[in-house]
């Protein structure tokens, strides 16, 4: 629960510092720039809401590992909600009414999962969960898109330590294997998802595990 406020608290402060001209900068998403992204952020801070107020009965059928899919391809923009973004993001206009709207949906997200019961149970995407098993999830989400974030803004605040090796964590849990011990947690995410392709020493040091990469999560 803890990672989950320290990792939301620092994306929302990353964006909120984001200059205006910036919002029209690539992402660390491809195809998307910084102002989908956020615009991203704000559906993402809705799913949280939406969950958090979805209790479930059963038994959890998946856990923070399970609930994320590994993927055979990386999104290419076809998927109805992912075409939406673009549009989504342009329709605010201005980058100061999308901080706004992410500003008031992510807090009230934020002061959800810190007033929600870890061991509850609660249903999303057809699978049931528990709360803290699903706040741990987003961890590994908001950290990869603080990344995503500032990618291209070299100025930009980086992710707290602790959620980056959290994450790290987490990857490491959903590919069965680690990373190697030179990897530093950032490149360990960026590599491992495909965000970033591996020098040739990085790839010679992955061994086996590099042609399992990238992990595409869904």
């Amino acid at each position: 629960m803890d990672l989950f406020s320290r990792s939301w608290k620092a994306l929302l402060a990353a964006v909120a510092e984001v200059p205006d001209e910036d919002f029209e900068r690539p992402s660390g998403c491809t195809g998307w720039l910084v102002r989908d992204l956020v615009c991203h952020l704000v559906i993402d801070a809705q799913d949280v809401l939406i969950t958090l107020a979805t209790p479930a009965g059963a038994e959890p059928t998946v856990d923070a590992v399970t609930y994320w899919e590994l993927l055979a391809e990386p999104p290419n923009g076809e998927d109805p909600l992912d075409a939406l973004i673009p549009r989504l993001a342009a329709a605010y206009g201005e980058p100061r009414l999308l901080k706004f709207h992410l500003d008031d949906v992510g807090s009230a997200a934020g002061r959800a999962a810190g007033l929600a019961d870890p061991a509850a149970r609660v249903g999303t995407r057809d699978e049931v969960l528990t709360v803290g098993d699903y706040l741990s999830a987003y961890v590994l989400e908001w950290t990869l898109h603080h990344l995503d974030l500032i990618a291209h803004l070299p100025s930009a605040a980086e992710p707290p330590a602790e959620t980056l090796a959290a994450a790290r964590t987490a990857l490491e849990k959903i590919a069965q294997a680690a990373f190697p011990a030179s990897f530093s947690d950032r490149d360990a995410l960026l590599i491992g998802t495909g965000r970033r392709t591996p020098a040739d020493a990085e790839e010679a040091a992955l061994g086996d595990l590099a042609a399992r990469l990238p992990l595409i999560l869904g």
